[in-house]
């Protein structure tokens, strides 16, 4: 056997002790959850000096003269908006301005029955705010609200009592991982007192050792007066070499560019464990966007609502294995 058929024979016996890495998806080039942007830029806007203030997000290159509201609620203690700047980022560049109530002054204070005021106070700043000549202005005054964690179970309360602090009707809430672990504030018994014309997504994992899936399950269990809801489950795949993992900080996707300074437990952690993968752009991202384009357009209603394929996908590894679909439970599952 001469020197270069052994060289081959070596060459395959690496080849095939040494397999290619196995990788998560990639964001998608168009629908919900894309890359497929009207914008190039955001203007970030700094009124968060108190508790009751704001971070403001505006959409740029181009700059547009009007734009539809979201109103993004943090997790506890997660109000440097870093923890979150990627998505912010997304959904700027998908043509929305972004709302981000601080709400919180630290860890500490206020106590959680504050937090709708302070959120409320923020909001309708936010709104005078952009009434100002040099702000894209708002295009209608229905908002989405997008909330994680305390942020969460904050937007459903208000999604019951918008009337009470003369906030704008909400038309969509999302609610990533809803939770207020062993506090009681900004919960209800139950959410009968949503709006029956209101579109709604509730989404938890199956790993979330933080609140669990509880405020979840009761907010869609009860809402029973909103029948355009559903209920997702995220599970954790472990079958390429990075982990699909399925805990309570999923949504957290870094952005240093929107770091606003403020150090605490929260945002040190969410450098940690904050990453971008198939539970963003398959999961968030995708059904965020779907549920807006929904609302707004009555169109991608199928990626937002009723157990369809196009909801349920989460993409597929390198390899072409599908990753684990998300769960989905229908009101009608718990009606009967």
């Amino acid at each position: 056997m001469n020197h270069f058929v052994l060289i081959i024979i070596f060459n395959l016996f690496c080849f095939a002790y040494n397999p290619q890495e196995i990788l998560p998806p990639s964001q998608p080039e168009i629908g919900p959850g894309s890359s497929e942007y009207l914008h190039d830029d955001v203007i970030w806007s700094d009124f968060a000096e108190k508790e009751d203030g704001y971070w403001l997000f505006e959409p740029t290159s181009p700059k547009p003269v009007a734009a539809p509201v979201i109103v993004f609620l943090h997790g506890y203690g997660a109000y440097n908006t870093m923890i979150y700047g990627q998505w912010i980022r997304h959904l700027v560049k998908k043509g929305n301005i972004v709302i981000f109530p601080r709400y919180q002054k630290n860890l500490f204070s206020p106590s959680p029955n504050e937090f709708p005021k302070n959120i409320a106070t923020a909001i309708n700043d936010a709104l005078i705010e952009l009434k100002k000549e040099d702000h894209v202005q708002v295009l209608n005054q229905q908002l989405c609200y997008v909330g994680h964690s305390y942020g969460g179970a904050s937007a459903a309360y208000l999604a019951v009592h918008y009337r009470d602090f003369d906030l704008p009707k909400p038309s969509a809430v999302f609610l990533a991982s809803p939770g207020t672990g062993p506090l009681k504030g900004a919960r209800l018994d139950d959410y009968k007192g949503m709006d029956t014309d209101l579109n709604l997504l509730v989404m938890v994992s199956e790993d979330d050792r933080t609140v669990g899936d509880e405020l979840g399950n009761i907010i869609f269990n009860t809402a029973v007066n909103t029948p355009n809801r559903n209920l997702i489950r995220q599970k954790h795949d472990y079958h390429g070499d990075q982990k699909i993992t399925a805990g309570h900080n999923e949504s957290y996707s870094v952005d240093k560019t929107f770091d606003t300074g403020i150090k605490n437990f929260s945002s040190k952690r969410s450098l940690s464990v904050g990453k971008l993968d198939a539970v963003d752009y398959y999961g968030y991202w995708k059904l965020f966007d779907a549920l807006i384009d929904c609302t707004r357009h009555n169109k991608n209603c199928n990626y937002a609502y009723g157990n369809t394929p196009e909801q349920k996908n989460m993409g597929k590894w390198s390899d072409g294995k599908a990753v684990k679909k998300l769960q989905i439970t229908l009101p009608q599952s718990i009606e009967k």
